[in-house]
C-alpha cells in the first residue's frame, strides 16, 4: 500500500514537468520570431487578443458580471 501511495505522489511533480516541457517548446519555438521588433510586436498582440477573447467569451458563457 506504501508503494501506492509513493506512484500516486509523482503524478503532481510529473504533470508540472510534462507542462514545463510544453511551454519551453512553444517559447523555444517562438524565439527567432522575437528578434525581429515588427514580428515581436505582432506576436505580443496577439498573446494579448487570445487573452482576452478567452476572458471576454468565459465571461459571458458563466453569465459573470
Amino acid at each position: 500500500m506504501q508503494d501506492f501511495f509513493e506512484n500516486v505522489s509523482r503524478y503532481p511533480r510529473y504533470l508540472i514537468s510534462v507542462v514545463l516541457g510544453i511551454f519551453w517548446a512553444f517559447f523555444k519555438s517562438l524565439k527567432p520570431f522575437l528578434r525581429n521588433p515588427a514580428t515581436a510586436i505582432a506576436l505580443v498582440g496577439l498573446a494579448v487578443a487570445s487573452f482576452a477573447f478567452l476572458y471576454f467569451t468565459l465571461k459571458a458563457m458563466l453569465g459573470l458580471s
